[in-house]
């Protein structure tokens, strides 16, 4: 990996331990880079904590179409790699995908009548009604149906729920974040640091609703009949957005310096 740029791989073992100090990884899921001068190839690291990860060692090449090794090195990778794959094949424009099981967020993608929602500024980018995506409509008998997203078929279909904005010339996703039922979320971004930005707000963005749910269903009948939890509009989520865009790099320096600090996180990058 002499050809890849010695920043993006620093900052990729970066974002796991990052993604792990803020709970959106522990010693499952996973964070993925577009390589910065190959758009047909993307980088994750090995089948292995996020925490553990420490340099080019543990990171592995794969072609964006089909997510198999470039160097075709048995050592074993991500089952869950399509998700990755088939998202950057599908938005070109993307460069990070996160996926992830925190369980802030899982209880959004098992109760069917109850919608993830921006309830707060941080959280702008989520935009709406978060769409639940359920693997399971596409199985078949012969499939393992473990609820992973281990098969190009399967990536493929989560990729295309995240949408297409209307107004786009090109593939454009519609959402930012997708969950996936029973299962956890998946998001994605135009740097390393805006896809962890959004991984992280999004399991937050959950407990606040959560906690705000809870107090609604304590309060007074008068209260209730106010409205209960109703999320940002469209307009606010998207200037809030646009804000936390442009301030996010305060969090991403913060993340960095403690990770940077800790003993158990280790970057030979």
């Amino acid at each position: 990996m002499a050809d890849l740029s010695l920043q993006v791989q620093r900052d990729l073992v970066t974002a796991n331990h990052i993604l792990h100090l803020y709970g959106a990884v522990d010693g499952f899921g996973h964070v993925s880079v577009r390589h910065p001068e190959k758009p047909d190839v993307y980088l994750m690291c090995a089948q292995m904590s996020p925490a553990l990860v420490e340099g080019a060692q543990h990171l592995i090449e794969y072609w964006v179409d089909g997510s198999d090794r470039i160097d075709g090195d048995p050592h074993k990778g991500y089952t869950e790699r399509f998700i990755h794959g088939e998202l950057f094949k599908r938005y070109l424009s993307i460069q990070c995908v996160v996926h992830s099981h925190a369980e802030a967020v899982i209880p959004y993608a098992v109760v069917d009548d109850v919608q993830l929602l921006p309830v707060y500024h941080m959280g702008g980018f989520l935009g709406g009604a978060v769409p639940v995506w359920d693997p399971a409509l596409l199985y078949d008998d012969s499939d393992r149906q473990d609820m992973l997203v281990n098969t190009e078929r399967l990536g493929t279909s989560l990729a295309e729920s995240f949408g297409r904005k209307a107004s786009s010339t090109t593939v454009e996703p519609e959402w930012n974040v997708v969950l996936i039922k029973s299962h956890g979320y998946t998001t994605l971004g135009k740097d390393i640091a805006t896809a962890c930005y959004r991984a992280i707000c999004t399991l937050v963005n959950a407990g606040v609703q959560t906690i705000a749910t809870l107090l609604s269903a304590a309060s007074s009948k008068e209260a209730k009949a106010a409205g209960g939890v109703t999320g940002l509009s469209k307009r606010h989520a998207r200037d809030c957005q646009t804000m936390t865009e442009a301030t996010q790099f305060k969090s991403w320096d913060l993340w960095s310096r403690e990770v940077e600090a800790s003993p158990l996180y280790r970057n030979s990058v």
